[in-house]
């Protein structure tokens, strides 16, 4: 009997089935499956395949782009350039964030030194001569901040005469040498160092995107933002001239998140804590 079953045994062994080798997906072992489905060559399969990117932004702007007690910036700008580089399968710990301020901001992208800039980035003409946007992803507007107690400056129209800080190589600067001659424009490195001059009198306003100043009110009660923005200020993301496919995917995934409801998330956690929520805009694509 116990030799019967010893055979029985054997016979069934031997009729099992052998196990089905894994399919091949025409991956090797060590390839990143974030690059698989992008263009070979590409910036994108480039980037997923290094594993890390390399964002400019700013670190001096309340709500949009400020540097934390950790070294690592915070803000509506920073939570976008984060979900990019996810969809690039890239984690946030892998993102080198660079600081950019207005006036390097197409040199860094020139020189290779980041990959792309999210950082407050008025697109226009003149600066699309020397690289590429995508978006816009957000839409803001010049407006002005004063002491709360200074009732001389209610809105644009109240400047002439007036000391008015900006930053140098900004699109506001820009706007204010053009277009309000009478006003005496004190150009600083970055909007931060506009503060001190304005609280001990040195200048009577602080003049950039509304967004940016609604930051700087919401941290001190001294400061307010005055009158309606008077410019269109489409916020787009920097990156190397002529690099369209970049461009474009980046601008596939922005309209995918005004979609899903990521950019309204990045949005609420960050200036909707302040500011209330608007629609995104419509991307270009030029």
């Amino acid at each position: 009997m116990l030799a019967a079953m010893t055979l029985a045994l054997t016979a069934c062994s031997g009729e099992a089935e052998e196990p089905e080798a894994p399919a091949d997906d025409g991956m090797q072992e060590g390839d990143d499956p974030a690059a698989a489905d992008l263009p070979e060559g590409s910036t994108m399969a480039e980037l997923a395949e290094a594993g890390s990117i390399r964002i400019g932004t700013k670190f001096d702007q309340p709500l949009f782009g400020l540097q934390g007690p950790d070294g690592v910036p915070e803000g509506f700008d920073v939570e976008i350039g984060t979900i990019i580089a996810g969809e690039l399968g890239i984690a946030p710990e892998d993102i080198e964030w660079v600081e950019t301020i207005s006036a390097n901001r197409e040199s860094f992208i020139e020189t290779d030194q980041v990959d792309l800039v999210v950082a407050t980035y008025t697109i226009n003409d003149t600066r699309k001569e020397r690289i590429s946007f995508a978006g816009p992803y957000y839409e803001a507007g010049q407006s002005i901040l004063t002491l709360a107690s200074n009732e001389d400056i209610q809105g644009p129209d109240d400047l002439a005469g007036a000391k008015v800080c900006t930053v140098s190589g900004s699109t506001p600067e820009a706007n204010l040498l053009e277009n309000f001659p009478d006003t005496e424009v004190v150009p600083f490195g970055a909007y931060n160092e506009c503060l001190d001059p304005l609280k001990n009198g040195q200048v009577d306003a602080i003049s950039t995107d509304n967004v940016i100043l609604a930051g700087f009110a919401a941290d001190d009660d001294e400061l307010e933002v005055r009158g309606e923005p008077f410019t269109e200020e489409p916020y787009g993301i920097g990156l190397a001239k002529d690099d369209d496919e970049f461009r474009n995917w980046i601008n596939d995934v922005l309209e995918e998140i005004f979609e899903d409801g990521r950019w309204t998330e990045a949005w609420e956690s960050t200036a909707g804590t302040v500011l209330p929520t608007p629609e995104p805009p419509a991307v270009d694509r030029y």
